[in-house]
């Protein structure tokens, strides 16, 4: 007679199973949880990090006017955010893999928001802004008296107070300029920002499930794109804005937005970003420091289960007691770390391709907006706003595109290597075309042609005098253009000649202009009116075509954005992941970040047409620049970078292809493992040392 079955047995296998079921489902809500809390943190840091990297690259024009800097002066306060990351980037890298991420992260945002505050602290313990004119010395006055801009006397009081002004100035002016405190301002945000990047990818792809790191920071990067465009558009309300807004009448101001000498409220913008930047960092304190790893549920036989197990638990024993006899401690394992990580050519090849295209992109963006408001006469708020409602939006959509057709297609090593490759390729080709778009050199008398107008090719530089303004008492130095009804512009009123002036402010006209009356022989019309004389319509529309291109070539780079920081994880060991990432960006740093804005504004400032005068008369901002060599020379440098990258680039891809093979290229085959960075998991078969694990003991080691 068969036994019978033991009842309470099956039930308590059953109410067993039943709780390791509900136990197995709290971990995995629990630490699908924590992930999706750390990726919102994230996502917002990474929108304030990105907010304050556009706000500051939109203001360099304004802090370069208001400190009366010249643009590789400039290019150092830029620069200064990259100094501080270089600092410290390499040991947060190495021993904050260690630590408690999510804390160091919000600490970092934190310093972040402070390091912005201190940015915008200069403006208020500055004087008002005065600007070099010959109009109204003193916006604060409310003046209605005449102005005779061509004054035969000598001892003439308007043509004297500018220099008194700058001679009791200079008394007053402290030995240490005001642009170092934006300088350390900066160079403290870049310290916080430092854990954001590094630390955020390894805490993400340490506790993802596998498959889906790629796929995540793409939605990462997407998000961040909302800080861009949020900062573009602060940055045109900003540059609307009078620096000097509630401080002085409005009315007595001369310029506009669009003239060279304007200065918006540049500051506004970094105390809202400090406020936002402290505010990102609280969430951290809640996240925990380790979750559990995510995993595919594997289909295989139940007899080979426990040879599994076995073999997966062999391989981490094996792995930690090699890790305690071959791999010193602290500083020493530092050491060890990095020479296996250079002694990885791939990923150094990898490394110097980055440094040309970092160097090149830092460039660009950093004088993008000087350019095209020099070129295309258009203001800086103006342009901040289109690039705010068009360019970014365009770069985030393509962003995302990026990382879901890479997890869609599962791409491995040479695939993402491809995608990676040709949109970078295709999108800097298409930056070539934008020297296409141009608009003609400005006429200015005594500057880019004669005083005749009829000599645009040899023109003279630095002589401003002429017959028809000899016998004006005119400084030469200061720069207040005027268009005169012949289309020409004249540096300042007086140098046009003009006798007499009607109205106030910005509206103020002059008549009876001797340089204009000599030069205008279908008219007698003899005015000139504030401002440089308008563009042509043939210049309007580059300018749009020009943006079109740009969106254009931003769309298909950013298809390449989750590849290109995945390319950075390809071939490197899993335990060396996030010191890969941290010296990465800290060559990227120091090379591309602070050496590129200086040679380029360096470069730039050899293009300068008229040069203003600080106090003490000492050379301040560029007020005019040669238009075409200032694109002729910004686009060759940039170019000139991206050259090298292309034969790196067929390099690795060779190297890539020698290790990984064919098969690697696209999807994996039905049966494998659905893994998007297989390679950041992948075993080295030819050295055992390596377990298949990233993740031990819920830290990074290195």
């Amino acid at each position: 007679m068969a036994p019978k079955p033991d009842l309470s047995d099956t039930r308590k296998d059953s109410n067993q199973y039943s709780t390791d079921a509900q136990s197995s489902v709290k971990k995995k809500t629990k630490c699908i949880s924590g992930l999706k809390m750390f990726i919102i943190a994230l996502s917002f840091s990474f929108i304030c990090k990105s907010l304050a990297v556009i706000v500051m690259k939109s203001s360099i024009p304004q802090i370069e006017r208001r400190f009366g800097t010249t643009s590789s002066e400039v290019g150092l306060i830029d620069g200064s955010f990259e100094i501080g990351n270089l600092m410290v980037i390499t040991l947060v890298s190495h021993f904050g893999a260690k630590s408690h991420i999510p804390r160091i992260i919000g600490i970092g945002c934190f310093v972040m928001g402070i390091g912005s505050i201190l940015t915008a602290l200069p403006h208020f313990f500055m004087g008002y802004y005065r600007y070099d004119t010959t109009l109204n010395v003193n916006p604060l006055e409310n003046s209605t008296a005449s102005y005779i801009p061509c004054s035969i006397d000598l001892n003439s009081t308007f043509h004297n107070k500018s220099s008194v002004l700058l001679e009791s100035g200079c008394k007053k002016e402290s030995g240490l300029p005001m642009w170092i405190y934006v300088l350390m301002g900066n160079m403290l945000r870049g310290i916080g920002e430092t854990p954001i990047t590094p630390l955020g990818l390894t805490y993400i792809d340490n506790f993802a499930k596998e498959g889906h790191s790629t796929f995540y920071i793409g939605i990462l990067q997407s998000l961040s794109m909302i800080g861009p465009v949020m900062g573009f558009l602060l940055a045109s309300l900003c540059a609307k804005l009078y620096v000097d807004i509630g401080y002085v009448d409005l009315s007595t101001i001369t310029i506009k937005s669009t003239d060279s000498r304007w200065v918006g409220a540049w500051w506004l913008g970094f105390l809202l970003v400090g406020i936002l930047s402290i505010a990102s960092g609280i969430l951290f304190f809640f996240i925990p420091k380790s979750l559990e790893k995510q995993t595919k549920e594997r289909k295989t036989p139940a007899s080979l289960d426990v040879s599994s197990t076995n073999e997966s638990r062999c391989q981490r024993t094996n792995f930690k007691n090699l890790e305690k006899t071959k791999k010193p401690k602290d500083l020493a394992g530092f050491f060890y770390s990095l020479k296996c990580l250079l002694s990885n050519w791939m990923y150094v090849t990898y490394l110097i391709s980055s440094l040309f295209t970092f160097s090149s992109f830092i460039g660009y963006i950093t004088f993008i907006s000087k350019f095209l408001e020099q070129h295309f006469d258009q203001s800086l708020s103006k342009l901040n706003f289109l690039l705010g409602v068009i360019s970014m939006p365009v770069i985030g959509i393509s962003v995302f595109l990026g990382g879901f057709i890479s997890k869609k297609l599962k791409l491995r090593n040479l695939g993402i290597a491809k995608l990676f490759f040709i949109t970078h390729i295709c999108a800097v080709s298409l930056q070539i075309l934008l020297m296409s778009f141009n608009c003609e050199r400005r006429p200015i008398a005594g500057l880019t042609v004669t005083y005749d107008g009829n000599d645009p090719r040899t023109y003279p530089q630095n002589t401003p005098f002429s017959l028809c303004n000899s016998d004006c008492n005119c400084d030469a130095n200061v720069w207040d253009p005027v268009c005169g009804d012949n289309g020409l512009t004249y540096i300042s009123p007086c140098l046009a000649g003009c006798k007499a002036s009607v109205g106030r402010g910005k509206d103020m006209v002059f008549h009876n202009c001797s340089c204009i009356e000599a030069n205008n022989f279908q008219s007698r019309n003899t005015s000139a009116h504030l401002g440089q004389c308008s563009r042509s319509d043939d210049c309007s529309r580059n300018f749009i075509y020009y943006m079109a291109v740009q969106s254009l070539s931003s769309f298909i780079g950013g298809l390449g954005g989750s590849p290109r920081l995945m390319m950075v994880f390809s071939n490197v060991e899993p335990e060396l992941k996030s010191l890969a990432m941290g010296f990465h960006l800290l060559a990227l740093r120091a090379v591309g970040g602070i050496l590129a804005p200086i040679y380029f504004g360096a470069a730039i400032d050899s293009s300068c047409l008229k040069w203003g005068k600080n106090k003490c008369g000492s050379k301040g901002a560029c007020r005019l620049y040669d238009s075409i060599s200032y694109r002729n020379i910004f686009f060759s440098l940039y170019l000139g970078l991206e050259v090298p990258v292309f034969i790196l680039y067929i390099i690795l891809y060779m190297m890539m292809k020698k290790k990984y093979g064919e098969n690697n290229t696209g999807s994996s085959n039905s049966g494998g493992i659905d893994v998007d960075e297989s390679n950041l998991k992948e075993p080295l078969k030819s050295n055992k040392e390596f377990a298949p694990l990233v993740h031990e003991d819920s830290e990074t080691h290195i």
